[in-house]
């Protein structure tokens, strides 16, 4: 199902690394001339074209393009409590976490007289964006949320697609996160045209121009993204989901393989690698591969991933070498299920956010880490960070959780991804309690 790499024996150089680093066929660039049309249509029809736009792509003509914040309360009080409680937790936890990224001001004193004061200043708005399509997700809506709230911005707007199945409404677990959140500007737009009107504006529904948009998407909204950079900055060009992991023969084989299947279940194009100097481990996960592709929820998902060109199974002859395979791929979540994962930390330069140890999964880091979910794909991580308080410096999230630190938030996190059905993401939780 999928692949091995075999890299024992030989000593590749950097060129060379990065081209045997397994890719999806993805190209941002083939949806430009669709997003731009989609965008000019935005600017050019305003609400029209949004709804247009949402009846044609989204299969459904909402009622109107701005939310009511009647419809954003009645989501708040129809929120399942368990889901409820485990937002309110991941919000704190994501705050906290967001807060230690916001540097102090700093008066540096060069001479008697003489000093150089550094501030950071928040952006004074920004537009949200938390993606549809295969999956619910407002655990995006925190992700996105918290670090602009913890920076400082004072005005946000967030836009996330109509949905045919609640008649043109967003998504109710995404409104009640947001009216969680004190957002009360929430916008039912989604893809291109979605990101064209936050950048420019569309007067007819009130909705000002935004100075940043941020959040993951599809590929439209990548190329959409790409086309409005400079109207608005931009955090970065998501794509698809990727996990690479650094194991030795003191690893457990389900647990590596249950991470990867959580990954996988997000999309056919997510990638699943693991790196390892140890080949019976690597014939132990892919046996295990095998099984869950088979028994998991989104099995045809997870294994059209699996057998993809982006996942493999990586044999090398030391870890120092999985380090550098690993740092050449620029993974967007890395998971060290080592002997010595602090060891190997040292070892690492690129990386979206680092997972240390067996009871630090990657699924943890989707929910209620305290991390940030949105991170840099695609090997972007070898030159940009994710999401956080500070965008625009270069920080990364490193996750460790003891076990019993763990065990705390293990029914926050079933709750959550049953919420949003991806149950891999919860059961590569319950698969170190079984």
């Amino acid at each position: 199902m999928i692949q091995t790499i075999d890299l024992r024996g030989l000593q590749p150089t950097p060129a060379e690394l990065l081209a045997l680093v397994p890719r999806a066929s993805t190209d941002v660039s083939v949806a430009l001339e669709v997003a731009a049309e989609l965008i000019d249509d935005v600017r050019a029809r305003g609400e029209h074209a949004l709804l247009d736009q949402a009846e044609r792509l989204d299969r459904v003509r909402p009622e109107s393009i701005r939310v009511p914040q009647s419809h954003i309360d009645e989501a708040v009080a129809g929120l399942d409590p368990a889901v409820h409680e485990a937002i309110l937790e991941t919000i704190r936890r994501v705050r906290l976490a967001s807060a230690a990224q916001v540097p102090p001001a700093a008066t540096t004193v060069l001479a008697p007289g003489a000093e150089i004061i550094q501030r950071w200043q928040p952006v004074g708005r920004v537009g949200l964006y938390v993606p549809g399509g295969k999956a619910v997700y407002p655990s995006s809506v925190v992700m996105n949320v918290v670090p602009a709230q913890t920076a400082g911005v004072r005005s946000i707007a967030l836009a996330s697609p109509p949905q045919a199945a609640f008649g043109g409404r967003v998504h109710p677990t995404i409104l009640a996160v947001a009216g969680l959140l004190g957002i009360t500007e929430v916008y039912g737009m989604g893809g291109a045209g979605a990101v064209g009107a936050l950048a420019y504006g569309v007067a007819g529904i009130g909705l000002d121009p935004v100075q940043m948009v941020t959040g993951p998407g599809n590929v439209y909204v990548a190329a959409a993204k790409r086309l409005i950079r400079g109207q608005a900055g931009i955090d970065a060009e998501a794509g698809p989901t990727d996990i690479l992991v650094i194991a030795d023969a003191t690893a457990d084989a389900a647990l590596i393989a249950a991470d990867l299947v959580s990954q996988a279940e997000h999309d056919e194009l997510a990638a699943t690698v693991l790196v390892t100097d140890d080949t019976a481990l690597a014939g132990a996960v892919e046996a295990e591969l095998e099984r869950l592709a088979q028994t998991t929820t989104h099995s045809a998902r997870v294994a059209a991933a699996l057998s993809g060109p982006q996942s493999a199974l990586v044999l090398v002859d030391d870890i120092e070498e999985a380090a550098a395979f690993s740092n050449a791929f620029g993974p967007e979540h890395l998971e060290i299920q080592t002997e010595d994962p602090d060891a190997v930390l040292e070892l690492i330069e690129n990386a979206g956010a680092i997972f240390l140890g067996p009871n630090s999964p990657v699924s943890l880091g989707d929910y209620s880490a305290g991390s940030n979910h949105v991170l840099p794909t695609g090997g972007q991580a070898r030159f940009s960070a994710g999401l956080g308080a500070s965008t625009f410096l270069r920080p990364q999230q490193v996750v460790r959780y003891s076990r019993e630190a763990l065990a705390e938030v293990h029914q926050n996190v079933l709750a959550l991804s049953d919420a949003e059905a991806l149950p891999a993401h919860g059961d590569a939780i319950s698969a170190r309690f079984l």
